[in-house]
């Protein structure tokens, strides 16, 4: 974009970039707000995917603000789990620069919308597992980290939300603690994802600096009024937006 002529446009993402950080810290699907808007400021589709990475980096950085003192309670799931977030992560951004994302488009609606299903019914699924004694193992969780960050790096939209959905087939503690181990995850698969597309040239740079502005705030504010929530009506919100999420794509992309 060229800021004499588009500072409009720019604007507007400004504002789009503070949206879509605050849903991140609170839902992480984000990219489902961002990526459409960039596409229909006049970014091409590849382009756009790649600067959403960028634009919304800063915005996970300052979302885990408010979550820093939950780190010594996850450090166990961060040791296990970070290094085959990195690799996914990394596959993925490969996958962009060598293919198109129109696969993903198709897919992102049931996505969403089965990990939605998942959260919903996570404290039924974490009851019957304690109840039974029954839990993933470690080999099973590295897994399926492993796939989420494959797709994380290709696209990402609703990978937060995937992630609380599994978490709680492997991981202890509150839905707090959780949301702080999805952050921490999100932000590598987004600094690993967007080294890859800034080395690509596919970036537009005004447009992903216009997002980061508004990011900044936006990520930060979220992620302290977040954790004010009750966890049920959190979950709740979550699901929800899952919902209403894969709809609208659904609509955008099917019809």
């Amino acid at each position: 974009m060229d800021p004499a002529r588009d500072w409009p446009k720019l604007l507007a993402l400004v504002v789009i970039g503070a949206v879509a950080s605050a849903i991140n810290a609170v839902a992480g699907a984000g990219s489902l707000i961002s990526f459409p808007a960039l596409v229909g400021l006049g970014v091409p589709s590849l382009p756009a995917n790649a600067t959403n990475f960028v634009g919304l980096l800063p915005g996970r950085v300052t979302s885990f603000i408010p979550f820093w003192h939950k780190l010594a309670t996850i450090r166990g799931q961060l040791v296990l789990l970070l290094p085959p977030t990195l690799v996914g992560a990394g596959i993925g951004a490969w996958l962009l620069r060598m293919t198109g994302d129109r696969l993903f488009e198709i897919l992102v609606p049931p996505l969403i919308l089965a990990a939605a299903f998942l959260l919903a019914i996570q404290p039924r699924v974490k009851a019957w597992a304690s109840r039974n004694h029954r839990k993933v193992g470690a080999p099973t969780a590295i897994l399926l980290q492993f796939l989420t960050s494959v797709y994380g790096g290709y696209f990402g939209a609703g990978i937060g939300i995937m992630m609380l959905a599994t978490f709680a087939l492997y991981m202890d503690g509150s839905l707090h603690e959780q949301n702080a181990l999805k952050i921490v995850f999100a932000l590598a698969i987004s600094v690993v994802a967007s080294g890859t597309v800034l080395a690509s040239g596919l970036v537009d740079g005004w447009a992903a600096l216009a997002m980061l502005v508004g990011g900044l705030a936006g990520g930060y504010w979220a992620g302290k009024w977040m954790l004010k929530l009750d966890e049920t009506r959190l979950r709740g919100a979550i699901v929800t937006f899952g919902v209403l999420l894969a709809g609208y794509y659904a609509v955008r992309t099917y019809l």
